[in-house]
């Protein structure tokens, strides 16, 4: 197996590509080795000293180490071992009866912005999504309140040094292009 890593604009986080799919829909995202229960190759993940998060995606996982503790030089052979082995196992990449989505219970907006909701919601999907997980990260939408966009970032895009660049000058710029009602964007 060969497992192909690229640097993010994170220097926190490294992108690691597999070779074949990590999640065939939606993605996951663990911050600390609680919520890395939920999936042996995230558990596997956080049982490498200095990870601080995972983030899987359709066909890469993003990992993120604790920063100034440890180095990628010591860092990423374990990481690399710790994917290889996982897949060579045949282990699931998530615990059995665990579902992913269900992220649209925490939206926010009012009713009368639904059709202004729907073309973010599409910009985000056709434009922005795409960009962001070449990154190794993602973001998603969680709500729109008085022309501000709420959105969240995930994987190597939370914590990332330029991710407020990315959302006032790439995402916020494009969505007032299309929606002159948007004001701002907000990262949650």
């Amino acid at each position: 197996m060969f497992i192909q890593t690229e640097a993010t604009p994170n220097p926190a986080t490294l992108k690691f590509l597999p070779g074949r799919v990590v999640l065939t829909e939606s993605t996951f995202e663990a911050r600390d080795a609680e919520s890395a229960a939920r999936s042996p190759l995230a558990q596997r993940l956080f049982d490498v000293p200095g990870v601080a998060g995972v983030y899987f995606g359709h066909d890469f996982i993003s990992v993120t180490k604790i920063e100034n503790e440890h180095g990628w030089p010591q860092v990423k052979p374990a990481i690399l071992g710790a994917i290889m082995e996982h897949f060579q196992s045949g282990a699931p990449v998530l615990a059995e009866g665990v579902v992913l989505g269900g992220d649209d219970a925490e939206e926010f907006y009012d009713e009368a912005d639904h059709d202004t909701v729907v073309t973010i919601k599409d910009l985000l999907e056709t434009r922005v999504r795409p960009a962001v997980a070449s990154d190794g990260g993602d973001i998603t939408f969680r709500g729109y309140k008085e022309g501000v966009v709420y959105l969240e970032m995930k994987g190597a895009c939370s914590g990332c040094p330029s991710s407020t660049a990315t959302l006032r000058h790439g995402v916020q710029n494009l969505f007032k292009h299309f929606l002159p009602e948007v004001r701002e964007v907000q990262a949650v």
